[in-house]
């Protein structure tokens, strides 16, 4: 990640990305003291459909990419059928599902062991 942006900033623009699509659900793992984790964080969200997902994906995109420091993603899956996107900021990965592909693979129960941050939709 570009390094002249920090986790805590990229946090905040990812969530806006989310937040003007009016995705659910948001919750910030932070996996900072997890042994062997991916990244340091992990963003989770909900959209109602495919048309949705989608939306959501592009709209963090292009927040993150349009704010101070420009940061593209590293990698970016599940773009075609849009029922989970995982888009990697290497150190934050965001993962926007649809809730009945959330709820089968439920990365909270994984992942017990983070600190879980959960936000209040402003909906």
């Amino acid at each position: 990640m570009n390094k002249e942006i920090s986790s805590n900033q990229l946090l905040t623009n990812i969530i806006a990305g989310i937040e003007k699509v009016k995705g659910s659900d948001i919750t910030i793992m932070d996996l900072r003291e997890v042994e062997n984790a991916v990244c340091e964080y992990f963003v989770l969200c909900n959209g109602q459909s495919n048309t949705q997902v989608s939306a959501i994906a592009g709209a963090v995109q292009r927040v993150v990419s349009q704010a101070e420091g420009h940061v593209k993603p590293w990698h970016v899956e599940g773009e075609a059928n849009a029922e989970w996107v995982l888009i990697d900021y290497v150190d934050v990965v965001v993962h926007i599902f649809q809730t009945h592909i959330r709820e089968h693979y439920d990365l909270e129960g994984l992942w017990g062991d983070a600190k879980f941050i959960n936000l209040e939709n402003k909906q």
